[in-house]
């Protein structure tokens, strides 16, 4: 079975290289971004089964990129999690995501989510 894409969309360099290693241990492909702009482009080629979505983004904000892909069905299946240091902004967007976790975020908990995660992508494909 191929593996599952996980799209990481943030800014942070050493956050983009830990959330990276959290994923590919728990059995995803990674690609990473790091402005809003470049991920709009990125969204429009492909369909990831996971974004990992900081809100604070240069160009671009994260919270205009959710509300572009809560609009396009074809991310109807897509795990979005979002990942700030911002409670506020983080809390009012809780509805509309399959997780939020506030910075910072542990690398053992990223990892142990996203295995989760990727049992039930796995389950649904069987």
């Amino acid at each position: 079975m191929k593996r599952p894409l996980a799209l990481i969309i943030e800014d942070d360099d050493e956050l983009n290289e830990i959330f990276g290693y959290a994923l590919r241990t728990a059995l995803y492909d990674t690609e990473h971004l790091r402005d809003g702009v470049q991920a709009t482009k990125r969204l429009r080629e492909l369909v990831p089964h996971l974004i990992v979505l900081d809100l604070h983004l240069p160009q671009r904000s994260g919270m205009d990129l959710l509300t572009d892909i809560k609009a396009d069905p074809r991310f109807r299946e897509t795990v979005v999690l979002i990942v700030s240091a911002d409670p506020r902004m983080a809390d009012l967007l809780r509805d509309q995501v399959d997780l939020v976790l506030i910075k910072p975020v542990s690398l053992k908990h990223l990892s142990d989510l996203a295995l989760r995660f990727h049992a039930r992508l796995s389950q649904q494909q069987i």
